[in-house]
Order: C-alpha cells, then structure tokens, then sequence
C-alpha cells in the first residue's frame, strides 16, 4: 500500500506508476528527501494557518452540476492563452525555488516537462540552475513554437541587480516578467529555521551576480531574503522596471480587491493572485477568497486584465473553481517539486495527472468547455461571511 510507510525504505520513492494523485508525490517525496530538504518545501508562515487554510478552504464552495449535457469534446477545450501565447491547460508551473533539492537537475526537469506537455513555466529566480541554463533546456516545438518560459523576479536593495536580472531574462528569451511583491520582509518559517542552523545547504541559490548573495545567506534562504531585497516595494519601483523593459510585468502577490484595482489603474496586462503558498503572511487569505473578493467587489478586473493565481491547488476540482470565478490560469508549486523527486517524468506525469483530472470535473460538472466555466456552477455562499465588501 502506497500509504504504509513500513512497505517503503527510507530514502527511496514508491514506484512512479502508483502515483495516482498529485498528494502522493509529497508522501513520497517526505519518505525520500532529508529533513531539512523537506522542511524547506514544506515550511510555511508562522503557525501555518493559511497553510492549512490553502488547503481546507476549497470544500466551503460546493460545485452545483448541470447534467444533460453533452461533454464529449470537453477534453478539446482544455487549451487556453496567457498574453497571447498558446498553451495546452490552464495550468502552470508556479516560481518554486531550490528545485535542486529534489532532483540533481533542478529546474531543468521544469523546463523540460512543460516543454513537452506544453504548459506554461514561470521560473523562479532563486533557482538552483541559472536563467541562461534553464534556457538552454527549452524545446523548440511547442505550441508556440520555441518554448515560452515567463521568469520570476524581487526586487533586490540595489537595484541595480535587479536591473541585470532583468536584462539575462530578456537575453535569454523570457517573454514576461513575474514580479514578486509580498515579500517586502523575511517571513517566520519556525518548521525551516529548525533545520537552517546545524545543517547547512549542499544546494545553493545560483546568484544572478557574483555579489548577490554571500555564502552565509545562501545556506540560510531567510538570510537572503532580508538582506539582499528591498522592504521599499512600491508602484514607483514598477514605473522604473518599466524604463528598463519591453516585457510585460505581471504583479505576483495581489491579496485584496484594492490592489488589483490598483494594478489595473497602473495598465499591467495581467495579475497574479497568490499568498505565496502561505509562506510569507500567516492569516493571509487563500487565492480562491482573494478571487472571490474581487469578483464581488469588481468583476470587471477579469474583463480588463488576464488573473493567474496560484496557492493551495491540488486538484483538477481545485482549479475548476478559480475559472469558474474568472481566472485565466493556475499555478502550482510544491506539487511539481515533489514529483520532482522522480526527474522529468514524475514533473511530466503530475502535469498528466492534473490534466485528466480537470477535465473528467468539467465533464462530470457538465461544463463542456473548461475556457467558459459559469460561475452560477458554484455555490459561493458558504464564503459570504468572510468576504470584504468595499462598500461596508
């Protein structure tokens, strides 16, 4: 049984074939990484109550399924666009750092896997691999021909860092920008910070410039976030990245319905709703209520601007439900670096999963076409006692 840890030897990984959900891969992968390689993945904010919150708050909005209706092309309707480009399935490979931990191959198993199942990567900047080595993993026959990857990006102290940051994207063919702003300070990972101090990383961040980071910081990730970033995030930071960029800048970390509209008032091309998996801010609220939010306070934002959104996803239901309120796309994070304990086909066979499983939802849903999910296939109200209302 996938589930007896007495079946499995500590250190290795179940077979391949009998992951059957995305959860298995993170049971998996605890049994195969190190304390401190997990712990790292795994940690949240303080006590982790949006981390549970991520996680729970999916079964407060109940599904309200139409039946018949014929759903036998629904599987063909999985295809979307993200600023244009084409891509398979809603659904993308999230900015999740130190991919190295898991896999010797790090990111490149990211590049390689949605090359070849044709999904969006949005890389992490603290990678373990460099921009120009995750390049040099893109396929050239996808959908959009050579690969679209969209990279990540902080804004570091000295801006000028970010700038060269900005410039190797570029050069090595990102076509946006994922510009991270929730993390305006070092976050509490009391669960991480248990391992950081007498177990030292073999895996270290691959610094966009010899001097971003020392090697004190890059064993200790919180060291690095609180000395290397800026806490003067601001709309003027986003006018200067502008001066520095044709790529489309896409805000990563938009929580309240007052941002959004922010960004909107701001022409982004899109907006990227997400409490960062949980890691920074406990008691942040989870992407489908920041969704929600928005939707009952400016619906308009999904007309005028594309919504990526990512944070406690597991399920094809899961992402069923951000469509239905109006997103565009869905990340996903630690469950592709746990299947990245497997290489590239484990990433290739999560990506596979989450796939059949959006798509046998919207069937039994009675949705026949994944890219127009009415929203009145929700019932929402379990939620309208916690959503903010701008005008209370």
């Amino acid at each position: 049984m996938l589930n007896d840890p007495a079946t499995i030897n500590h250190g290795s990984n179940p077979l391949l074939k009998d992951m059957r959900a995305l959860p298995d891969f993170e049971f998996a992968a605890r049994n195969h990484l190190s304390d401190q390689q997990y712990s790292y993945y795994r940690a949240a904010a303080a006590g982790e109550w949006s981390y549970r919150n991520n996680l729970e708050i999916w079964s407060r909005v109940k599904f309200r399924p139409r039946y018949l209706t014929d759903v036998t092309k629904v599987n063909e309707t999985l295809a979307t666009t993200i600023l244009g480009y084409n891509f398979s399935a809603p659904i993308f490979i999230a900015p999740a750092a130190r991919a190295g931990y898991a896999h010797e191959r790090g990111e490149l198993n990211f590049a390689e896997a949605t090359g070849e199942e044709d999904i969006l990567y949005c890389a992490a900047m603290y990678a373990s691999k460099t921009i120009e080595e995750i390049a040099s993993a893109k396929s050239n026959s996808t959908l959009n021909g050579p690969q679209v990857l969209f990279q990540q990006i902080y804004t570091d102290g000295n801006l000028s860092v970010t700038w060269d940051i900005i410039r190797r994207a570029e050069e090595s063919g990102a076509k946006a920008l994922v510009w991270t702003i929730d993390a305006p300070a070092a976050s509490t990972h009391h669960r991480a910070a248990r391992y950081y101090p007498t177990n030292p990383s073999k895996v270290q961040w691959k610094p966009h410039q010899p001097t971003h980071t020392t090697t004190t910081q890059q064993a200790n990730p919180t060291a690095a976030y609180s000395n290397a970033l800026t806490s003067a995030l601001t709309w003027d930071i986003y006018e200067q990245m502008k001066n520095h960029t044709s790529l489309p800048i896409i805000p990563k970390g938009i929580a309240t319905v007052e941002d959004a509209l922010a960004a909107v008032e701001k022409g982004v091309p899109a907006i990227y709703i997400s409490n960062h998996g949980a890691r920074q801010l406990d008691h942040s609220p989870s992407p489908l209520e920041i969704a929600y939010e928005i939707r009952r306070n400016a619906p308009g934002v999904f007309r005028k601007v594309e919504v990526l959104a990512d944070s406690g996803v597991r399920y094809g239901s899961d992402v069923i439900k951000l469509l239905a309120l109006g997103v565009r796309a869905v990340g996903l994070g630690r469950p592709f670096v746990f299947a990245n304990t497997y290489g590239v086909e484990g990433v290739r066979k999560a990506i596979r999963i989450l796939k059949a499983e959006i798509a046998a939802d919207a069937a039994q849903l009675g949705v026949r076409d994944v890219q127009n999910v009415p929203a009145s296939f929700l019932n929402t109200r379990a939620l309208d006692d916690t959503v903010f209302l701008m005008d209370q």
